[in-house]
Parts: structure tokens; sequence; C-alpha cells
């Protein structure tokens, strides 16, 4: 009996059930696609309509988190703000990693006076914090979304390049890489079809976890009314606009920081839990 008990359980027991942490991040995730894409699914109040005599509503009723000083819907531009607030970070990060990682596989691969020139240009821009090289490019090219993206990225660049490059010079000493370059293959054409492949997946995982990063960033910037310009309504201008009226109307500070805190505390989490089925992957020799 036991050891029937035992053959029927062993191969259930090994199974290992989806952890909870990843599960719950990625339905926040798909929550924050359906309110990029189809905002109307999830709520149905116009976001820029003004009603001053519903001005500083309560939670509740036909506006669930309230309204602001303007009687626009809270909840409403919430879910519509989740597009703008992500396509910072998005674009920031997305920027960062197309151009970062070419300018570190490519210091890795030319070596030399190249490599040397990109190095010290990366490091002369991560001295700064990358916050206040954010505001640096921002007092050049003056608010506006484009722009915060555009200076988001610029200060992200940096760690893409280290980690492009790092990748890139261990994946190069790798012997397969060594074989296709005395088989005759050129030695560009050798990292080209070889290295980038495999010095892709960290960088993939480094730029996920960058994201919430950029988000936080890109709110930040909007708070200072250096991001998405009103009336659209951003997270961090969300947060600017009810930061004097927290006793009265809570939900107007509340619901935009909880949003922030919950997209960037759940791509950290997808993140994490790519980087550690990348390392279970090489571990394993499937790398």
């Amino acid at each position: 009996m036991t050891t029937l008990h035992s053959t029927l359980v062993r191969p259930f027991a090994a199974r290992r059930l989806p952890r909870p942490g990843p599960v719950l991040a990625w339905a926040v995730l798909l929550l924050l696609a359906v309110a990029v894409f189809w905002p109307g699914l999830l709520s149905s109040q116009p976001p820029d309509i003004v009603d001053p005599i519903h001005a500083l509503t309560p939670p509740g009723g036909e506006h669930l988190l309230g309204t602001d000083q303007l009687g626009r819907d809270v909840y409403s531009r919430l879910v519509h703000g989740t597009r703008d607030s992500l396509t910072v970070g998005l674009g920031a990060t997305g920027l960062a990693f197309g151009v970062g990682s070419l300018l570190g596989i490519i210091a890795a691969m030319a070596r030399g006076a190249v490599d040397e020139f990109l190095m010290r240009v990366t490091d002369i821009l991560l001295a700064f914090p990358g916050l206040l090289l954010a505001l640096l490019v921002i007092a050049v090219l003056g608010p506006g979304t484009g722009h915060a993206t555009l200076a988001i990225g610029i200060s992200v660049i940096p760690g893409f390049v280290r980690l492009a490059r790092a990748q890139a010079l261990v994946v190069g000493r790798a012997d397969y890489v060594h074989t296709a370059v005395a088989l005759g293959q050129r030695r560009w054409a050798a990292h080209l079809r070889h290295v980038v492949p495999n010095a892709l997946p960290p960088l993939v995982v480094f730029a996920t976890l960058s994201i919430g990063s950029a988000v936080i960033a890109g709110s930040s910037l909007s708070f200072l009314g250096l991001g998405p310009q009103p009336p659209d309504p951003e997270w961090g201008s969300m947060l600017a606009e009810g930061r004097g009226q927290f006793e009265d109307a809570w939900a107007l500070a509340l619901g935009p920081g909880l949003a922030v805190v919950a997209t960037a505390a759940a791509l950290t989490v997808v993140g994490r839990d790519l980087q550690r089925r990348l390392e279970g992957r090489h571990h394993h020799g499937r790398y």
C-alpha cells in the first residue's frame, strides 16, 4: 500500500508549483497591459471631463477613488495615465538597451583605442547619479514626454554598456568561438553569429529590472513638472497635484503612488524570476 501510494504521489510531488510572487507580478503586468491598450475595459469614465460642482468628491459611488480639485475622476485618470507613465519607462529602457548593448559589444569586439575611449566615456557618465544626469539633459532640452524619455534613457545607457561588454568578453573566450575563427570564419562574423546571441539573455533580464527604475524616474520628473505636461494624466503629475490635498482627498496621491510602487515591484519580481531561470539553465548546461 505504501509503495502504491508513493508511486502515485511522487510524479505530482516532483512537479514544482508556480511560485506565488511571479504569478502575482505577471498578473499585475497583464492588468497594466489592459490599461495601456484597452483602458475603456477598466474605466468607463472620461479622464479629462472637468466638473467643478463635484470637486474633491470622496471615494465611492460613481467615482471609485473620488474626484480631484477640478472634478475629474481620479480612478479614470489613474487608468488612462498608465500609458504615459509606462511609455517613458519602456521607451527609456528600450533606448538604453539598444544603444548600450551595441556600444558594449563594439567595445568588446574592437578592443584597443575604441574600447578605451568608450569605457572612459562610460565611466564619466557613471560618475553622475542617474536622476541628476537626466535633470541635466532636461535642463538643456526642456520638459516633455519625449525629452524625459531621452533623458532617462541616456542616464541608463552606461549600465548596459558595461554589462554588454562584460558578457561579450566572457562569451568571446568560449571554445566554440575560437573554433569558428580557427576554421576560417572572420572574427567579426564569428562574434555576430555566436557572441551576440549568447550575450543578449542577461541584457534582457537587466532591461526588465531597469524598466521599474525608469518608471520611478519618469514619475519623479513628472512630479517636478519636467515630464508629460498637464492635462495628461501621468502618475507623477497626479502625485504632484494631490500632495496639497492629502488630508481632504487622500486618494489623489495614494492611488498614483500605489500604482508606481506596484508597477516597479512587479517588474522587479519578474526580472528576478527571469534571472533565476537563466542561471538555472546555465547551471544545467542549456545556456
